[in-house]
């Protein structure tokens, strides 16, 4: 006896749903790291749960050098691309952010919001999820220098706060020294 054909839609019940997506998330991983492996090709599966709770998955060294050879795909192929053709392109995620901005502002036009289909808002949506994610991995790649940076201006400071300890604790001694001096000179006359 074969398996029941499951219906796609979303499921209503709060902890079913929940159920759902660990297997299903868990699922997913499973496979791109059995493609990985399989085909020896680099694999990066990035899953946001529905509160924004962040899994991936990344089968080369870092998600980081996967998404930099995304992006750098992408911006080879926009270079040979038509710019009116990118915004109804397959995968809807080559346009830039001011273009992506542009285009937004134009489609979501309260007029034209009615007139619009149910594909272009998705294709919308795809390239808006898209230019968030670059966001995000532009914002923490600039906490992460800032953070660096500031360690960095940290360990400095400790130095010269040390140095500085250092030139009061000989200053502290010189007085001292005169002041042992001075007192001699008192007791002899």
């Amino acid at each position: 006896m074969g398996r029941k054909k499951l219906e796609i839609k979303r499921i209503e019940e709060n902890n079913a749903r929940m159920v759902c997506f660990l297997k299903r998330r868990n699922g997913l991983i499973k496979k791109a790291r059995e493609l990985s492996i399989l085909c020896d090709v680099d694999v990066a599966a990035i899953i946001f749960s529905k509160r924004g709770k962040l899994y991936e998955y990344c089968s080369a060294d870092s998600m980081a050098q996967v998404l930099q050879q995304y992006q750098s795909r992408v911006e080879s192929e926009k270079d040979s691309c038509d710019t009116e053709d990118l915004l109804y392109s397959r995968n809807g995620d080559y346009l830039t952010y001011s273009e992506l901005l542009k285009t937004v502002g134009s489609e979501l036009k309260e007029p034209r919001v009615d007139q619009l289909s149910v594909a272009e808002l998705t294709l919308t949506q795809k390239q808006l999820e898209t230019a968030l994610m670059e966001i995000r991995s532009a914002k923490t790649k600039m906490m992460t220098d800032a953070q660096s940076s500031l360690q960095e201006k940290e360990k400095m400071l400790e130095e010269e706060k040390k140095h500085f300890n250092e030139i009061v604790e000989g200053n502290k001694c010189a007085k001292k020294k005169k002041v042992v001096i001075d007192l001699n000179i008192a007791a002899d006359g």
